[in-house]
């Protein structure tokens, strides 16, 4: 048997062992998925596109107008509908008083012509800019990226990540007047070279006007070029400290398809059958490998985003390379030199500095990892970020930076930890339906580094051509025989993988040490996996890349604990609904999205179903009435969340996608609270949102574990003038309340009304949740009020430190994260509880509460405890 024979062979092989096929491709027959759709509130649809034409890049002014993106509309609608645009909802306002009851519901769109344009519910669409506009001064088109000669890159043949400036998304406003009404709006157009258009927009009397000679297309400016530029820019965020942030959704990136892992390749001594788009990115028209692929072996199989690398010749010409494979019409293989792009460049945050400057300055924030992100979400606390991935088999990342990222002087020194998500409930999820399982994750820390440590890792590759694709993997001499040559790379490298970048190898080393050693304690030179190969990387370590189509994610502005991060599932199916992995669902291929109550330090732990999508084949009268393939989320200052729709090939009657408006139920809500043994702390019963009022009702609170905790008092709210006593048990578990709001104090509308407090006493150290419970609660019209019950927890401390004689008074907890800093129980964290720790390290006290003093969070005690406490002085 020959070399070329065995390999075919081998090929065969491994990609039948590990179960590897054409991606996205799972049957859609599963017809009775229970819960599916399901809508956990109130749900009203606002607008539906023209046909053709996704919802995407939603955004909600001061004043309460909305704005959204024309994406793609069919050509064949009628004009202006059949252009890419982005244009404001006139004559439609949002009040923000949580309540949908402010517009009537839109029909769907039954009529012709009612689908080739965009509705709106009480109003029009009004176009502001699109695509091909003539900008900046006329010497530019809106969201076309130029060479640095000036050259469209419209104008070049080739393969194209979609037509240029068809695919406008992300829209973010940075006003420059108090009132909101002045500003620039930044939208992101998804293609390669990407495209950042920056818009002046303005509201006068008669509604919205865009500068059109004042926008300038930012990718244009030496800064952006400087980076590399960007690429397929999709959705975005902006910022609490109000600077735009762009996603790069390079769907290129896999190295590995599917649910495949570098480890089976490495098992398989073959990586056919197995390999991801990401291998072939600098191989001459590399949007050809899937033909030629079958043209070498028997095992006929897809590298997963081989379609992505459509553009990349492009982006190298922006860049400035000689366009040396053109012939008129389609890409030859006539290879790129110099000025090739550098993958790792891509698929990363790119932050907007400055962004009402005459040149705003672009930051790629290369810590944050590689992925084909469709959003982030950027808390509050300015340090924590959640980080979306779209497509098939993807991760849910979250950063958390060392210090608020706005406070350092140069963005490339922000430093930080990059996490993937692990879903832990697999076995209590498998083949049951979304709507009824909650996915618990924990989150698996992948590495530690800053901006400027993992650009010069990047850097290291800057040099890497199409040359060098055939130079490193070829024997043939290419100037010679180019077509032998790219077959022999294009072998080499299907079953070996691509040298000229990181390699399988070093990825696995990277895991052995990460398993022995942590993810700090790697060696120096593979410290850089995560960052530049994160997808691979945590697939190697065990996280859930199993994610499908994670298109949205938003909290609001000004979240804080107790609140909501909204998670949009575009689709539930493939790596979510399948044999393989933790993630083992039913599937459900019109989406979900999911909430996690944020905890008190922005984490999250568990995914919650809220809106469940059809099943494909429903017939049409649900399929109409329910949303479908959710995949941006905006969630609105009032709590609603809007939910944008790019539906896959679903039997609704109308053809168009729609933007709905999410009203959550109204939550009965609890306090989480961290008390000392012996000592008290107060948790307070709140509801959401009560949109017609609180006439009275009959609730409870129970503690499930009184070993912990006990409940030893509680009072009403002075707004309550009807009240019976609150009734405590004799254990503690439990107290009743019975309260009636006779003069109407409570007025319809009101958000966050707190009924009572609850006085709880630390008896034990450990953890209990603490429940809530509704026997009758109803609204000024008599109607019962559907509350949905949110629990808290009680975290009661330890005893004291030494039995007191050394560590004064119980521990406490001053800033409410469960870990208890102030071990001397003086109220305050200082270098007592530091040296304390240190000294009692080892005593019964400390080792039997590990949760009290894990300041590292790696599950026990040890040295590195007491480091953590030192730094947080």
């Amino acid at each position: 048997m020959d070399e070329f024979t065995r390999r075919k062979l081998m090929a065969s092989s491994a990609a039948a062992a590990i179960g590897i096929g054409a991606l996205g491709t799972a049957s859609a027959a599963d017809t009775d998925t229970p819960g599916a759709p399901t809508v956990r509130g109130d749900l009203k649809r606002l607008a539906t596109t023209a046909r053709g034409a996704e919802v995407t890049g939603p955004f909600v002014f001061e004043n309460g107008e909305v704005l959204f993106s024309l994406q793609h509309p069919s050509r064949d609608n009628p004009s202006p509908y059949d252009t890419a645009a982005v244009g404001v909802l006139d004559g439609h306002r949002f009040d923000f008083n949580g309540q949908n009851d402010e517009f009537d519901e839109l029909e769907a769109p039954r009529s012709k012509a009612a689908q080739g344009r965009v509705q709106v519910a009480g109003g029009e669409y009004d176009i502001l800019v699109q695509e091909g506009d003539p900008i900046d001064g006329g010497d530019a088109k809106w969201g076309h990226p130029e060479t640095p000669d000036g050259t469209d890159i419209a104008e070049f043949a080739g393969s194209r990540y979609g037509d240029v400036g068809t695919n406008p998304d992300m829209n973010f406003f940075v006003p420059t007047d108090d009132e909101g009404l002045e500003g620039y709006l930044f939208t992101n157009n998804e293609t390669s070279p990407g495209s950042i258009t920056r818009t002046p927009l303005s509201r006068g009397a008669d509604g919205w006007t865009a500068d059109h000679e004042a926008a300038m297309n930012l990718e244009n400016q030496p800064a952006f070029r400087e980076l590399g530029g960007t690429r397929i820019n999709c959705y975005g965020d902006l910022s609490p400290w109000e600077t735009p942030m762009s996603s790069e959704e390079d769907y290129s990136h896999p190295r590995v398809s599917g649910s495949a892992t570098v480890s089976d390749m490495v098992d398989a001594e073959s990586g056919v059958g197995l390999r991801g788009g990401a291998a072939f990115w600098n191989r001459p028209n590399p949007t050809a490998i899937e033909g030629a692929l079958d043209d070498l072996f028997e095992e006929s199989w897809y590298p997963q985003g081989t379609w992505a690398l459509g553009g990349v010749e492009m982006q190298a010409y922006y860049l400035g390379a000689e366009p040396v494979d053109q012939d008129g019409t389609t890409n030859t293989t006539e290879p790129v030199g110099d000025g090739y792009p550098n993958r790792y460049r891509y698929g990363h945050i790119v932050e907007i500095t400055e962004p009402t400057s005459e040149e705003p300055i672009p930051v790629k924030h290369y810590v944050m990892g590689r992925a084909a992100f469709e959003c982030p979400e950027f808390m509050p606390d300015e340090r924590t970020v959640y980080l979306a991935s779209d497509g098939s088999s993807k991760g849910l990342y979250k950063f958390v930076a060392e210090e608020p990222i706005p406070s350092y002087d140069d963005r490339m020194d922000v430093r930080g930890t990059l996490y993937a998500a692990r879903v832990t409930n697999d076995d209590a999820a498998a083949n049951e339906p979304p709507a009824e399982v909650d996915l618990e994750i924990e989150w698996l820390a992948l590495g530690t580094a800053s901006n400027a440590e993992v650009a010069s890792w990047i850097a290291d590759y800057d040099d890497v051509t199409q040359i060098d694709y055939l130079e490193t993997h070829a024997e043939t001499d290419w100037q010679a025989d180019l077509e032998t040559a790219l077959a022999e790379a294009d072998e080499e490298v299907a079953i070996n993988g691509n040298r000229d970048y990181i390699t399988d190898a070093e990825i696995l080393e990277w895991a052995t040490q990460y398993e022995e050693r942590g993810p700090d304690g790697v060696d120096e030179e593979l410290r850089r996996v995560p960052f530049l190969e994160t997808r691979a990387a945590a697939k190697e370590i065990g996280a859930s890349i199993e994610f499908r189509k994670a298109e949205g994610i938003d909290s609001l502005d000004d979240a804080k604990p107790g609140d909501f991060l909204y998670v949009g599932i575009s689709e539930l199916n493939d790596g979510m609904a399948d044999d393989e992995g933790a993630v083992r669902m039913e599937r459900v291929d019109g989406g979900v999205v999911y909430r996690a109550e944020l905890e008190s330090d922005y984490d999250i732990s568990t995914l919650e179903p809220v809106v469940v999508g059809p099943d494909a084949t429903d017939r049409e009268s649900i399929v109409d009435a329910a949303p479908i393939n959710v995949d941006n989320v905006l969630v609105l200052k009032d709590g609603r969340v809007l939910l944008c729709e790019d539906k896959g090939n679903f039997g609704r009657s109308y053809t168009n996608d729609a933007l709905w408006v999410y009203e959550p139920p109204t939550s009965l809500h609890v306090d989480s609270v961290a008390v000392s043994q012996e000592a008290t702390g107060e948790a307070e019963l709140t509801l959401s949102s009560v949109p017609d009022g609180l006439a009275g009702g009959h609730t409870s609170v129970t503690l499930e574990h009184t070993d912990v905790a006990e409940i030893t008092g509680a009072s009403y709210h002075d707004a309550l003038e009807l009240t019976t006593d609150p009734t405590i048990s004799d254990d503690g578990s439990t107290v009743e309340f019975q309260f009636a709001d006779i003069e109407d104090e409570i007025e319809p509308g009101a958000m966050d009304v707190t009924l009572a407090t609850v006085e709880i006493e630390g008896v034990g150290s450990g953890t209990t949740d603490i429940v809530t419970d509704v026997q009758a609660l109803d609204d000024d019209e008599g109607t019962a009020i559907e509350a949905h019950p949110r629990p808290g927890v009680v975290v009661t401390g330890p005893p004291p430190i030494g039995g007191g004689g050394t560590g004064g008074g119980a521990p406490t907890d001053p800033d409410g994260d469960g870990r208890f800093e102030d071990l001397n129980g003086n109220g305050r964290l200082d270098y007592d509880d530091v040296t304390l720790l240190f000294e009692h390290i080892e005593d019964d006290s400390v080792t039997l509460n590990a949760d009290a003093y894990d300041f590292n969070d790696n599950g026990r005690i040890d040295y590195d405890d007491i480091d953590e406490l030192y730094d947080e002085q």
